[in-house]
């Protein structure tokens, strides 16, 4: 048994079974092949509106940008589901897009304007980060002209753009669903998810400091 192992059996020893076979359950549905990032969203509740879609539809990691309006994560909201995705703050837009290309991401703008791909005809093969903009001004310049693609939703009606969360949760929940339908591997890795077990069992449980220093004293 590795260090990780006997310390997540140590820390698991204080949940429920319960508790360990529902973080079993969830963690076997999420995925780190697709991701989200957020530029500039001045509305606090609507930052936090998409990373709980990102926990529903088993988004495992969220990218925030953060350049002109400070940190817009409302907890009350996001109903505790930044606890269980992995939330990345970066200061501009060209350093998150640095950064996940540089994992193998592709960089897919959402926009109505563009001749973007249609939501229904996109390559769920690809990791692909989503990217989000501000709610009247969309994406900056930077991402539209380094974006890798363009991705719309169809729409039918005089409106011609729909709330960032809104867009957010149709987009993931139309790709994930294709995504587990399909041959990609898609799952976390038993290394992730090991990590995964560790780190949501120290957010579980309680004095979880105290639990860790005990832990290293043998």
């Amino acid at each position: 048994m590795t260090d990780d192992e006997k310390l997540l059996a140590y820390l698991e020893s204080f949940m429920t079974e319960e508790r360990k076979a529902k973080f079993l359950e969830v963690l076997s549905n999420r995925t780190y092949h697709f991701t989200i990032a957020i530029e500039d969203v001045f509305q606090a509740h609507n930052t936090s509106a998409v990373i709980r879609t990102c926990e529903v539809f088993g988004i495992q990691e969220a990218h925030l940008i953060e350049a002109r309006f400070g940190k817009k994560l409302d907890r009350k909201i996001a109903m505790g589901a930044q606890k269980w995705v992995d939330v990345n703050r970066h200061n501009t837009a060209v350093e998150c897009m640095q950064a996940l290309k540089k994992r193998g991401y592709k960089i897919i703008a959402t926009s109505p304007h563009h001749n973007s791909c249609l939501l229904e005809e996109f390559d769920i093969h690809q990791k692909a980060a989503f990217f989000f903009g501000t709610e009247l001004e969309g994406l900056s310049e930077e991402v539209m002209q380094q974006a890798d693609g363009f991705l719309k939703i169809p729409m039918v009606g005089f409106t011609e753009s729909l709330n960032i969360s809104v867009s957010a949760a149709i987009i993931l929940q139309q790709l994930t669903y294709k995504l587990r339908a399909s041959e990609v591997a898609w799952q976390l890795t038993p290394a992730q998810i090991l990590a995964k077990r560790i780190d949501w069992a120290k957010k579980s449980v309680r004095s979880p400091q105290s639990l860790l220093k005990r832990f290293e004293e043998g």
